[in-house]
């Protein structure tokens, strides 16, 4: 619970000694103290939000700017950030544009919408590419720290290993509430540890907070995990790939997605099957067999499952893609398949954590060949065109166009009830976000240049 939040909220509507009353009771939901000491506790959090509410009396108009933010009066929920869906997306390209702001250069940047940045230097007269992903863990699995250390250390390598870079070393930043148990801080990192050891990749640093301080009760754990790779080759960026490439796909059997659709549904052997660092074996055979600089694109079927990633490479790259159904069914593990199938959770729409290689023909042969031999299943799924449509062609001979919903497909009850339909104000929405956005680069511009100037 947000204490802080809480007062913000009330703080203008009711009376100080209504919020104080209310508030006690629900700081001794969470401590097991004195109503005395819940009041003393609520006072002085409603003291000190009415002093950060001094500012707007303040004569220093530049100040007032900086500390408010530019309000899009769209919430996250609204607008379906974190769902993996045309929300979500339309947010992402938005942050991208305040990071293109800056004109700093990188290779490959938020903009591209890929799984990694990636920064060119150089070594010894060689050029070295470096790239970086980070990944939050999966929110449902607060409860569950070893398996959401476990994946979320996977994710943040899959999305440096997708972009052609051999991982060198892991971040973790883990931040637990003030009422969390410090062994869900031990079990997170044993998870993240496990996947380090199995792979062989240090975790170099890392930082350890509370979620808001003393202002969030409760023991809600959100985390995040950093990676770090270097290759001596050009990344395998979606943009590279070209009219008359084949489309790839190793055998998926999920991450943090599938695991929290197993976890909610009580179907707990299918945890196992996500258990396994075969994304990673199938990205080492490729560059191990020296095939990488001759792989258009990689990457990981996630976010918004196949029809996100479809959507996005098509958008990036202006070319369409041409997907056969049957043969995507037969690389979702079999128990994960079933188990979304049964839920009525659309396979396509999900993350199930397969690597997709784009390469031209003769080389993914090769690329079959190999990953085939470090036994991790693979094949054949589609091809690139210049059509400018994703698609599939369905079991039954009919044609579906490939486009994100406005979530992902809902995989847990709570998900199915908010729903994944867009909200006939989306246009709307999107434009208040824009201008947000837009005012957010404004600012930055302002102070930088008010810095700069001093």
């Amino acid at each position: 619970m947000d204490i802080e939040g809480f007062v913000r909220r009330r703080i203008n509507n009711e009376d100080q000694e209504t919020i104080t009353e209310v508030l006690a009771d629900r700081i001794m939901e969470f401590k097991d103290i004195q109503k005395d000491d819940a009041i003393t506790m609520a006072a002085a959090v409603i003291e000190e939000v009415q002093n950060t509410l001094k500012i707007q009396n303040q004569d220093d108009e530049f100040l007032r700017e900086i500390i408010d933010y530019n309000k899009a009066k769209v919430g996250m929920g609204e607008m379906g950030v974190g769902s993996r869906g045309a929300g979500d997306f339309f947010v992402h390209r938005k942050i991208a544009e305040i990071v293109s702001s800056t004109n700093t250069h990188s290779l490959i940047n938020p903009t591209a919408q890929d799984d990694g940045g990636v920064i060119k230097t150089s070594s010894m007269g060689n050029d070295v590419y470096i790239t970086t992903a980070v990944d939050g863990i999966h929110s449902r699995l607060s409860e569950y720290p070893f398996l959401g250390g476990f994946h979320v250390a996977r994710a943040s390598l899959r999305d440096v290993c997708v972009m052609g870079a051999d991982p060198v070393a892991i971040i973790s930043d883990l931040h637990l509430a003030d009422d969390g148990d410090v062994g869900k801080l031990f079990d997170f990192t044993a998870g993240v540890a496990a996947v380090s050891e199995l792979i062989d990749v240090p975790i170099v640093a890392g930082s350890t907070l509370r979620v808001g301080g003393d202002m969030v009760l409760g023991d809600r754990l959100v985390s995040a995990v950093g990676s770090i790779g270097v290759s001596k080759y050009p990344p395998t960026a979606r943009k590279r790939a070209e009219a008359g490439d084949i489309i790839l796909l190793t055998e998926g059997s999920g991450g943090g997605t599938i695991t929290t659709t197993a976890l909610y549904h009580g179907l707990f052997d299918v945890v196992w099957e996500t258990m396994d660092i075969n994304f990673i074996k199938a990205s080492e055979a490729i560059m191990r067999a020296g095939l990488l600089p001759n792989v258009h694109a990689m990457t990981d079927v996630t976010n918004g499952g196949l029809r996100g990633d479809a959507h996005e490479i098509a958008t990036t790259t202006g070319l369409g893609l041409e997907f056969y159904q049957d043969k995507i069914r037969e690389m979702i593990n079999p128990k994960v398949l079933s188990m979304l199938e049964s839920l009525d959770i659309d396979p396509l729409g999900v993350s199930v954590d397969s690597l997709m290689i784009v390469a031209p023909e003769d080389i993914s042969v090769q690329v079959k060949e190999v990953i085939s031999a470090v036994g991790v299943r693979i094949t054949e799924i589609g091809q690139v065109d210049d059509s400018g449509i994703p698609r599939m062609i369905k079991e039954d001979g009919s044609i579906e166009e490939l486009r994100p919903l406005f979530r992902e497909a809902a995989y847990t009850k709570i998900k199915k009830l908010v729903g994944d339909t867009t909200p006939e104000d989306f246009e709307i929405m999107k434009d208040k976000v824009e201008k947000a956005a837009l005012n957010a680069i404004k600012k930055k511009d302002k102070v930088v240049k008010s810095i700069r100037e001093q």
